[in-house]
């Protein structure tokens, strides 16, 4: 009996040195930790813009990564009504708390990317896979209705399959090209079709064999969350036509 006690007692005081080790270790990098964080999620949306970078973005120091955002990024954000909110940065929204929100709460992050004159749009998006959580970063160009560029990430897709839309950059490729319009202006979106797109089809792309329900969870992210974003880019739209009549 004296024995088990002193095992117990062992354990408690193991136990608890441990608990305080593991606090002290994260409170110690925590603020490293949100750095990380922050970098990652830099490149990510960089690389929804990749095509129009002069190197990779894996290539990119994280000093570089966060020069470009300081000197050539724009950042909105905007509210279900898509008017601009002023006051607060787009690196600043959890895309991941704003899903949880009713769709009328919701404050979406926009990136407007600009060197010399090229300008794009990068859209934020969230959505479910066949397991849990997917989301993605996409680049309009000027026209805001041509896909620029694309990435997607997951948080436990199935590698090799539904794990693809990160992993196999030939996916992202697939929607450079693609229209979210159709020709009398109407939103559409993309469609990740099984069995492959239609040639020519400017808005489809190829599903991930053997991963329909992810490919289909794309495609349900794609809609629900460039729509989000229509109201304040058919303000921008009209602007544009606009000044295109004025010039006239």
């Amino acid at each position: 009996m004296e024995n088990n006690r002193y095992v117990i007692i062992f354990i408690l005081v193991l136990t608890c040195t441990v608990a305080v080790l593991l606090t002290f270790i994260r409170e110690a990098t925590k603020d490293q930790a949100a750095l990380n964080e922050d970098i990652f999620n830099k490149r990510s949306i960089l690389s929804a813009i990749e095509v129009n970078l002069d190197k990779k973005v894996s290539e990119f120091s994280d000093e570089e990564v966060v020069n470009i955002f300081n000197d050539k990024f724009e950042q909105v954000v905007l509210d279900a009504n898509g008017q601009v909110i002023e006051g607060v940065k787009a690196e600043n929204i959890d895309m991941a708390k704003e899903k949880k929100k009713p769709e009328a709460e919701r404050s979406l992050p926009l990136y407007i990317y600009r060197n010399g004159e090229n300008v794009n749009y990068i859209l934020s998006v969230r959505g479910n896979g066949l397991w849990d959580e997917i989301w993605g970063n996409i680049a309009l160009g000027e026209d805001l209705n041509t896909v620029v560029g694309a990435a997607f990430d997951h948080k436990g897709e199935t590698p090799g399959l539904g794990a693809e839309i990160k992993d196999n950059p030939t996916f992202s490729r697939n929607f450079q090209g693609k229209e979210i319009l159709a020709s009398d202006g109407d939103f559409v979106s993309i469609l990740v079709k099984k069995g492959g797109a239609e040639p020519g089809n400017v808005h489809q792309v190829d599903g991930i064999s053997g991963a329909t329900i992810t490919s289909n969870g794309v495609t349900d992210m794609l809609y629900n969350g460039i729509k989000s974003y229509q109201p304040y880019l058919e303000t921008l739209r009209g602007k544009a036509q606009q000044g295109m009549l004025q010039q006239q």
